[in-house]
């Protein structure tokens, strides 16, 4: 057995816990996998597994050498199927990830539009409210908001959104206009209870300041908050592509904008760089166009 085939070996019994598993996966038997596992830890010089009559185990050795195979074979398979044209055209299936508003009204109509285009892909939207490890769980592009930490993901950035405090015409003029943070404290407000809400409300873009806000109300949605201002209830903070049409449309009015925090980047990451498959680089493609030309997000 060559050395590819016997990392692949090593990188199955990893996946299934077991060499027995991983022969039935690979269609060996399993003597010829402990073979081949045994043979890379010869060559490597240190043991890969704990084995015993119940589990087998990756040592710490095996668990570095884990992920180089992984990065090995999945370079392997991306020039055989470069050079076989799989790279050219897209195909396979796509996954993508946004949070859950935004993905419904922005990034949705994107990726319909892209499968229209290429109807070898089959789409996955994975709409969640929580940050997603793209190598982990298996996602090819995601639309993310807020400052990136340091990662080898490629980032475009593709626009800007703002924390905006938006009520009804018909409450503003029930309880009057707030005209600086602390006044807030005679409103009503309504709050998300999502993971990422504080209620603590940052102010000002220079001069910072923070408000404790005491909510009447709280909601486990951004679109049940967003009903709840709309139906003249209360003051509510929102990201501001949350409120565009209707602020735009007038059902929403925005307030202490002078007191606003710095806007948050958006931006458009994958984790295969340069060397990204075709259906990820023509979606990538699309998706930039059409999120920087949207004007919700300036």
């Amino acid at each position: 057995m060559d050395r590819l085939q016997a990392m692949q070996s090593f990188v199955r019994v990893a996946d299934a816990g077991s060499f027995a598993g991983a022969a039935r996966q690979l269609n060996l038997s399993p003597a010829a996998v402990t073979r081949a596992v045994a043979a890379l830890e010869i060559r490597i010089g240190a043991q890969l597994f704990v084995r015993t009559t119940r589990f087998v185990k990756l040592t710490e050795a095996g668990a570095r050498y884990l992920e180089d195979c992984r990065r090995i074979l999945a370079q392997v398979a991306e020039a055989e199927a470069s050079a076989g044209g799989s790279h050219a055209t897209p195909t396979g299936s796509l996954v993508v990830t946004a949070s859950v508003l935004f993905g419904q009204l922005y990034v949705m109509p994107i990726l319909l539009e892209y499968l229209d285009h290429h109807p070898s892909v089959t789409g996955r939207a994975l709409f969640l409210d929580r940050v997603v490890h793209l190598v982990e769980e298996g996602i090819d592009v995601a639309v993310r908001i807020g400052h990136l930490p340091d990662s080898s993901h490629a980032a475009i950035r593709i626009g800007q959104v703002r924390r905006v405090i938006v009520g009804s015409p018909a409450y503003l003029a029930a309880h009057g206009v707030p005209d600086r943070p602390e006044a807030l404290k005679r409103h009503r407000i309504i709050a998300a209870t999502s993971a990422w809400t504080s209620l603590d409300w940052r102010f000002g873009e220079r001069d910072k300041q923070t408000t404790a806000v005491v909510p009447q109300l709280f909601c486990n949605s951004n679109r049940a908050v967003l009903d709840a201002a709309l139906a003249g209830w209360g003051l509510t903070r929102l990201l501001s592509y949350h409120v565009a049409s209707d602020l735009a449309e007038g059902r929403l009015v925005r307030v202490l904008a002078d007191h606003e925090e710095e806007p948050l980047p958006v931006h458009v990451l994958h984790a295969e760089g340069r060397r990204a498959s075709a259906k990820v680089r023509a979606f990538v493609d699309l998706v930039v166009a059409r999120l920087r030309s949207n004007p919700s997000l300036h």
